[in-house]
């Protein structure tokens, strides 16, 4: 009986391995199969969100919001923290105006990744929407030196362009001219890019940079006719009514119908024609261009005077403009600023404070009395 037992006990001791490793190979095949399906759960997981935001894409595309925000929702109940399907949601709702949904997801982003260009231009654009001058600009500048996933400095452009529409829209015209300065350095030299460069620096009135810009851009490009209009009248407004000439002669050659570069181009010639201060014209020619002027004033002033309350001040020796230009009439004429040269600046000076005078009371002179208050702001600056 015990040679019996024993030999069972050691039959069951070889078949113990085998048992161990049966139940060893199952566990690795059902940890294998429990693996799988978890691949399997999550693949299909990922799927059905990529299809979903696939979908929230196209309709964000299209502008159709509402459909976006519901679809971008569906993604994420498959991937509740993607990144991405939470930044095109917040972009949805802010398509529908949404804008307190949308920074809630917008500021967990930027927590996540504060570096993100598009997370901080969105904020931008929202502390816009609220008015927020201080964030608006810290956004705005976080996006200018974030980085893109791609087009980097194209987007970094684009973000300092808003942001300067933005200062000019808030009047802040020193500042947008800093970013526009800033902007110039990474701005091609092609003509369109130069033309908006020029645009945005005249509505900073800065019409120096403005000039140089279309030039640039007339360098590559000397038939373009935005940047012969806009050249034509950064020169104007500096004053430099010969070379505003010339580009605004090419400007309206080019475009017949530019009423404003038409109308800045016969201003322009009305001041070269009128300017008896011109270097290079006979004294013959000062002269009648004086009278001209002073009889241009008088005119102007004899109007001005019959409206009800317009009346110009007195001068100091209580003589009123109108007076005065009375009593030096008999005396300007060729003949008689050919015997008194000393005339024509009495002439001139008393023709500029009537036109000064008359735009305050009167309103903006058109004509020739325009170019004659231009005549009087340009020998000012000289």
């Amino acid at each position: 009986m015990a040679a019996g037992k024993g030999e069972e006990f050691r039959r069951y001791l070889r078949q113990q391995p085998v048992r161990f490793a049966l139940l060893a190979v199952l566990a690795v095949i059902f940890f294998l199969a429990v693996t799988g399906l978890s691949r399997v759960y999550h693949a299909q997981r990922d799927f059905l969100g990529d299809r979903w935001f696939t979908r929230g894409v196209a309709e964000l595309s299209a502008r159709h919001y509402d459909n976006a925000v519901m679809e971008f929702r569906s993604a994420l109940l498959y991937s509740r923290d993607n990144y991405l399907y939470q930044l095109n949601l917040a972009q949805a709702l802010i398509g529908l105006n949404r804008t307190g949904e949308a920074s809630t997801y917008l500021v967990n982003l930027w927590d996540r990744q504060p570096e993100n260009g598009l997370v901080n231009l969105e904020l931008a654009r929202i502390a816009v929407q609220k008015g927020q001058m201080e964030p608006a600009l810290r956004y705005y500048h976080n996006a200018i030196y974030a980085t893109w996933p791609e087009d980097q400095e194209g987007k970094r452009r684009d973000a300092r362009l808003e942001l300067i529409e933005f200062l000019l829209a808030s009047n802040a015209r020193a500042q947008a001219e800093s970013e526009l300065i800033a902007l110039a350095e990474n701005v091609d030299n092609d003509a369109p890019e130069q033309v908006r460069l020029g645009d945005l620096f005249v509505r900073t009135l800065d019409y120096e940079r403005a000039l140089a810009a279309y030039r640039l851009g007339l360098r590559n490009d000397r038939h373009n006719r935005a940047a012969l209009a806009g050249a034509g009248r950064a020169a104007f407004e500096l004053s430099r009514y010969p070379e505003a000439r010339k580009y605004l002669q090419m400007a309206v050659a080019a475009v017949a119908g530019d009423a404003e570069s038409a109308a800045r181009l016969k201003t322009t010639d009305l001041v070269l024609e009128m300017d008896p201060f011109q270097r290079q014209i006979s004294m013959e020619q000062r002269n009648k261009m004086v009278v001209e002027a002073f009889a241009t004033a008088g005119e102007r002033i004899k109007a001005c005077g019959s409206a009800p309350g317009s009346e110009p001040s007195a001068t100091s020796d209580q003589m009123t403009l109108a007076e005065i230009w009375t009593k030096m009439k008999p005396r300007v004429s060729q003949r008689g600023l050919q015997r008194d040269p000393d005339l024509v600046e009495s002439a001139m000076d008393l023709v500029f404070k009537i036109e000064r005078r008359t735009s305050i009371a009167c309103g903006a002179p058109a004509g020739r009395d325009l170019a004659l208050l231009l005549i009087a702001e340009l020998h000012e600056r000289n």
